[in-house]
């Protein structure tokens, strides 16, 4: 499962933050464009921000082969800074406090549904509701003499929806199995900074089955071929997951990959961007100004995290990024 997490998180933060990695781009101010489930009163606004996100696949199993379904996605979280002081709290777009300097920013926090498993043999089916209450949490920040400066407030909305799981018999030991994420969080009006706060950002969904095997849709064995081309996925597409070979693991994802996607060995770390290639995206950082880079580290605390790797690589590290070649079997 570590190889497949590997992908699913490269999947869930893809595009969380993009090249030049610092808030003041605009790429930057308008995020959150890959897996979005949206509220349904968004959706009938924008047909192309569905409200909806449909996996379908084919299992090849015997009667009582045991399904299971997760489905992960990142919820918006904002965060606002605030001056400590006689006249108590004073919302600022900036505060440095002990040379560290803090901005607002929109954050994410990982989410995950799980169904409960589904045994396959007639028509079967499971639930599982997407339950976010709203929240707040504060962080206060104290300058070097232990008192309080500043503060942090991250918040974030109520999420309403829910996970349906079916499995329908097609024939002797082949099923169909549908997997459909609805979001049902309630939104007016036509803001999209609200909406992209009750969206499920990103969302993803990974099948796994006990006792039988899941088929490739992008190669699907031949008997089997006009069955696969009636399973009707929805702004997501279903590949084999796991060692090459295995046949336990689906991922399903909006960004469209081959059977038994990889992470290249040659890869340093997550860099949020595929549009790019590794070693233009490691050069670009460390040719930043010092400027840039105080601006990248306190972005969001992945970014620095993406800073403090690059810059800890050595030399050989960095020729490895040059490219390989690779011989297909």
């Amino acid at each position: 499962m570590d190889r497949v997490r590997r992908i699913a998180d490269a999947v869930l933060y893809e595009g969380y933050v993009l090249w030049p990695y610092r808030r003041s781009a605009l790429k930057n101010q308008r995020r959150w464009t890959f897996g979005g489930v949206y509220p349904p009163a968004h959706s009938a606004l924008h047909p192309d921000d569905r409200c909806v996100m449909q996996t379908e696949c084919l299992a090849r199993a015997a009667p009582g082969a045991r399904l299971g379904v997760r489905v992960r996605f990142l919820h918006v979280v904002e965060r606002r800074v605030a001056r400590l002081g006689a006249n108590g709290r004073e919302p600022v777009d900036e505060l440095t406090v002990d040379g560290e300097r803090y901005v607002p920013w929109e954050e994410a926090t990982e989410r995950e549904v799980t169904a409960e498993p589904l045994e396959l043999g007639g028509r079967t089916r499971a639930r599982a509701d997407i339950r976010v209450p709203a929240g707040v949490e504060r962080e206060v920040l104290e300058d070097a003499r232990g008192r309080p400066a500043g503060m942090l407030t991250r918040s974030w909305g109520a999420l309403r929806g829910g996970l349906e799981v079916a499995s329908e018999p097609l024939g002797e030991r082949v099923f169909r199995i549908t997997a459909r994420v609805a979001n049902e969080t309630p939104c007016e009006g036509d803001d999209r900074e609200r909406a992209l706060r009750a969206t499920l950002c990103s969302t993803h969904t990974i099948i796994t089955i006990e006792g039988g095997e899941l088929l490739s849709l992008t190669d699907p064995p031949p008997e089997l071929r006009a069955e696969a081309e009636r399973c009707d996925n929805v702004g997501t597409w279903p590949v084999l997951a796991g060692e090459p070979g295995e046949l336990h693991t689906i991922l399903s994802s909006p960004i469209i990959l081959p059977d038994h996607p990889e992470i290249a060995p040659e890869s340093p770390g997550d860099l949020f961007d595929a549009a790019e290639i590794d070693q233009l995206l490691t050069l670009g950082i460390l040719s930043m100004t010092d400027e840039e880079r105080v601006q990248m580290r306190e972005a969001d605390p992945r970014t620095r995290a993406i800073l403090e790797r690059t810059e800890s690589l050595s030399r050989e590290e960095l020729m490895r990024l040059h490219g390989a070649i690779r011989e297909r079997g």
